[in-house]
């Protein structure tokens, strides 16, 4: 039976302390974890409720019976206690809470406004470069799929700016006309200002105006017969007219907006969010917050709005599929957030519920994908369950590999399989620090889960949690180091199984084992399929591991070992010389001339070859 009683005394103890300001409330449990973070506009009636009301739904009557202890933070007004409880939310992502998943920055168009000739390219993360920046979009390929609509049409430059000063000829994309070769004076300034001005009003809904103005500059161009500038504009046009007819239509003639639906069914939530800005469409994100099965699905949308713009821009609109409580107030706090006039509407008819309809239409159908593959997850894990007669029911697995040549630049990999897909943020690699087992697989095996255990057994900065089951990519000898370090850290009951391939390594001749047996699927058997599936993607990651060590590696030169010689230095140095070699033999002189360098450094960098 669960009782409350222990959360409200809490509570009631706490209450004559708390002062009536607005402000985030914690509720903590006995190992001082955050259960959950709320806000109110007065902290002790809010606080009050939680010990008058005798009938609390299921997931409050749960918290209040683990609540041990209570944190309290005014802030100045209610806005304020919005954004940080938004912001503590995605911090301690606390346990009773509606917690927005897989959230993440957003990739922009950036164009240098601070350049002689600027550069278009993505950008993530904070805008602190001085510029015009355009977005968000909602994945990279998108984005990519603009910068080369814009290489295309207008031929602007991509190259960093190392690369564009020391260009003596102009690279391939010049060949293929994407880029005008303002590297190598190709075209002149005022002309390739001119394209950069045209490409900013094209990403920014102006197309139309943009092909008027260049129908106009061929005219002119093939009055004065010059013939070939007449032939670029027509390809521009052309090209114009194709992205034209290609683009989504935007019905509701949405300028600057964001499209949230939601959809939910069977305890969990799809929320789909479509980005316009510019009179277009720059696609389309789902998100699936995690929430007890009995919420609302207009308290969900709520809660999403208030944490996925948190970190983000914020659009001058927000179209929602429902009506949310705390409208007005996350009007007002955005509105100050981004210092300008936001509204929150509910799309009810006409063009705009025809937009929010499809977001609707999205979002159910990504949930139900969702679902689908959620199911078979959970048949196959039942699967292994029964095949190795599994006392646990599994909902987490963890493959490991190692990989290396010869002994150098060996790495461990680990990789996470839960029943809503790989789980990517468990991921993990290990240098191997034993320099004695660089060349030995059953050692390195052993050092890997040794720390991987270890770490979880202390404890330690919140590491991972365990997992149910630990797939070893490897043999019988790979399976008993594995089974043995686990006994020795205590870990008897955590099941281990090895996947081995065939005499020939054909894949479907695979051999596992575990508890001193052998076991053998049939070849078409869709678990095996599956086991495959997750042995293959630690292998991929373990590799992807090991070339990034080994490029880290290569990239290394006798410039590393000179003290004050720092990654800007170096490659301005490599790319004037193109090798440490060439430094080596370079004269002072010759060194004192490369951009960046000076006097004092010169006399280093050469001193450290020639004493």
């Amino acid at each position: 039976m669960i009782s409350s009683d222990i959360g409200k005394e809490v509570i009631k103890k706490e209450l004559p302390l708390i002062p009536k300001l607005p402000g985030v409330y914690r509720m903590l449990n006995a190992k001082n974890e955050i259960l959950y973070v709320g806000k109110a506009k007065n902290l002790p009636n809010r606080l009050k409720s939680y010990v008058s009301e005798k009938n609390h739904i299921i997931r409050t009557e749960r918290m209040l019976s683990q609540t041990k202890r209570l944190e309290i933070t005014t802030t100045s007004n209610e806005s304020e206690a919005l954004l940080l409880e938004a912001n503590l939310i995605k911090k301690f992502k606390p346990k009773f809470n509606i917690l927005l998943r897989d959230d993440k920055s957003f990739p922009f168009i950036f164009i240098s406004n601070k350049e002689k000739w600027p550069q278009i390219k993505k950008h993530r993360g904070k805008k602190d470069k001085e510029g015009f920046f355009f977005g968000p979009f909602a994945s990279a390929g998108s984005a990519n799929w603009t910068i080369k609509m814009i290489q295309k049409i207008f031929h602007l430059r991509v190259c960093d700016d190392t690369v564009f000063k020391k260009r003596e000829r102009p690279c391939i994309l010049y060949q293929i006309k994407r880029c005008s070769g303002p590297c190598v004076g190709y075209i002149k300034e005022n002309d390739y200002k001119q394209t950069v001005e045209d490409a900013m009003e094209f990403v920014s809904g102006k197309s139309r105006r943009i092909q008027k103005n260049l129908s106009l500059q061929m005219e002119k161009a093939s009055e004065e017969l010059d013939f070939e500038k007449a032939a670029i504009l027509r390809d521009r046009i052309k090209s114009l007219n194709i992205i034209q007819s290609s683009q989504r239509i935007n019905e509701a003639n949405l300028i600057e907006a964001d499209v949230i639906g939601g959809y939910k069914e069977s305890g969990k939530t799809c929320i789909q969010v479509f980005f316009y800005r510019s009179k277009q469409n720059w696609g389309n994100q789902a998100f699936f917050p995690k929430h007890d099965p009995d919420e609302k699905l207009s308290d969900i949308i709520n809660s999403f709005v208030s944490q996925f713009y948190e970190n983000k821009s914020v659009p001058s609109s927000i179209i929602l599929s429902e009506t949310i409580k705390e409208k007005v107030l996350i009007e007002k706090t955005l509105s100050q957030k981004e210092n300008k006039q936001i509204t929150i509407s509910v799309a009810k008819k006409g063009s705009k519920l025809n937009v929010i309809s499809q977001a609707i239409k999205n979002a159910k159908d990504s949930l139900n994908r969702k679902l689908y593959e959620s199911q078979n997850n959970r048949e196959l894990f039942d699967n292994i369950s029964k095949k190795f007669n599994l006392e646990t029911n599994l909902s987490l697995i963890e493959v490991y590999d190692n990989s290396h040549i010869q002994g150098t630049n060996s790495v461990g990999a680990l990789i996470a399989y839960g029943e809503e897909g790989f789980v990517k943020k468990r991921y993990r690699k290990f240098n191997i620090k034993n320099e004695k087992i660089l060349q030995d697989d059953y050692g390195m095996m052993k050092e890997v889960l040794t720390r991987r255990f270890k770490r979880a057994l202390q404890e330690k900065d919140n590491y991972l949690t365990f997992p149910d089951l630990v797939l070893i990519d490897g043999g019988k000898g790979q399976y008993s180091v594995a089974r043995e370090t686990m006994n020795e850290l205590g870990l008897h009951d955590l099941p281990v199984i090895a996947i081995a391939k065939g005499k020939q390594r054909n894949s479907g001749n695979e051999t596992f084992f575990f508890n001193g047996k052998e076991f053998k699927f049939q070849k078409n058997d869709p678990t095996l399929f599956f086991l495959q599936r997750i042995r293959d993607e630690s292998h991929r990651f373990a590799i992807s591991a090991h070339r990034s060590k080994r490029k880290k590696g290569i990239s290394k030169s006798l410039l590393d070992q000179i003290e004050g010689i720092g990654s800007v230095r170096k490659r301005a140095l490599l790319n004037h010389f193109g090798s440490a070699r060439a430094v080596e033999s370079a004269s002072l002189e010759e060194i004192r001339s490369v951009e960046g360098v000076e006097e004092k450094v010169a006399k280093k960098i050469y001193n450290f070859f020639h004493e």
